[in-house]
């Protein structure tokens, strides 16, 4: 063999090394060459799955894995926290999670199937959105301070609705009730399309309702959105008003969003690569596009900033389910 010839194996042996090579370089680090899947308690189809889902295809770019989304509906989403408990502990199982998982859940119940101090490192939100009150395409109410002035002059009167105990929409509600000093029934629906089918029909006098829950019903003019709960008007929607603008009291908010969690205790610098990998996958304009027609916002915060948050939203919730006596227990 001549030495061109030697020269040219050698080189091609080295070339088809190369990738073994990195493999057991990376072989330290995460994801560890494992596949990854993200928990989601909600169902497919909805708002939250579609967004775990883009997310999940760009974290598999990144890591070189496949990572998966594993629905586990149902439960008040202790089916899926229950799965995820038995998962893996490295980081390779991420959870979602709501914001009454975090937020009220521990007021609601006096035993939870797990704790948020011990079990979970929330790492990031994924995005946060803000409800509408939504009233009937023909209802009499034409603002939120015709809600509260009925309210008042009919106390418990008025009902509104929701699909169960505990949920953001019947805690938004609770309150808008503690701030405006009225009473109202709340009436439980086994699903969203029932729900706001029912205020369409004015069979329930309102209900609040995100874009993704109440849009479909609203841009087919079946549904009135009086105003938003949040801090100013939504983009998508800038002729909605605030509750202050409609009539109601000022600095109400009602926020709603999902988050990522792992594993409490896992090394700095995994929690810290997961994050800024989801961080970055938020920002592709099909994410954004996405968060668009559902009327979500990004939520950049640093974690110190979130973990006030969430502290901040747990004292807020609970002492609104205390004041209304609600318990799940």
């Amino acid at each position: 063999m001549s030495f061109s010839r030697r020269a040219l194996v050698t080189a091609c042996a080295l070339a088809a090394a190369l990738p073994f090579a990195a493999q057991a370089q990376q072989q330290g680090a995460f994801p560890y060459g494992k596949p990854v899947r993200i928990v989601n308690p909600f169902p497919v189809g909805g708002g939250p799955d579609g967004v775990s889902r883009l997310v999940a295809d760009k974290l598999s770019r990144t890591w070189g894995v496949p990572v998966t989304v594993d629905n586990r509906p149902g439960g008040n989403g202790f089916i899926a926290i229950d799965a995820w408990k038995r998962g893996a502990k490295d980081g390779t199982d991420l959870l979602l999670l709501d914001n009454v998982h975090l937020a009220a859940y521990p007021s609601l119940f006096k035993k939870l199937p797990y704790d948020p101090a011990k079990d979970f490192d929330v790492l990031l939100p994924l995005f946060k959105t803000y409800f509408f009150f939504t009233v009937g395409a023909n209802s009499k109410y034409k603002s939120v301070g015709d809600i509260v002035a009925d309210a008042k002059a009919r106390p418990g009167k008025l009902n509104y609705g929701s699909w169960s105990i505990g949920n953001p929409v019947h805690l938004g509600t609770e309150l808008f009730k503690s701030a405006t000093g009225t009473q109202m029934e709340h009436v439980i629906f086994k699903e969203t399309t029932q729900l706001y089918t029912s205020v369409s029909t004015g069979d329930i006098d309102f209900a609040l309702g995100s874009a993704a829950t109440a849009g479909p019903l609203y841009q087919s003019g079946k549904l009135r959105f009086l105003a938003v709960t949040g801090p100013q008007r939504m983009a998508a929607y800038p002729d909605v008003p605030t509750v202050a603008e409609s009539g109601g009291p000022k600095g109400f908010e009602v926020t709603g969003w999902n988050a990522i969690a792992v594993p409490r205790g896992l090394p700095d610098a995994v929690t810290e690569k997961i994050k800024r990998d989801i961080e970055q996958a938020l920002t592709g304009p099909d994410v954004q596009a996405r968060f668009k027609s559902f009327g979500y916002e990004p939520f950049p915060v640093t974690r110190p900033q979130f973990e006030q948050f969430v502290k901040s939203e747990s004292q807020r919730f609970g002492d609104v389910i205390r004041k209304a006596n609600v318990s799940l227990d």
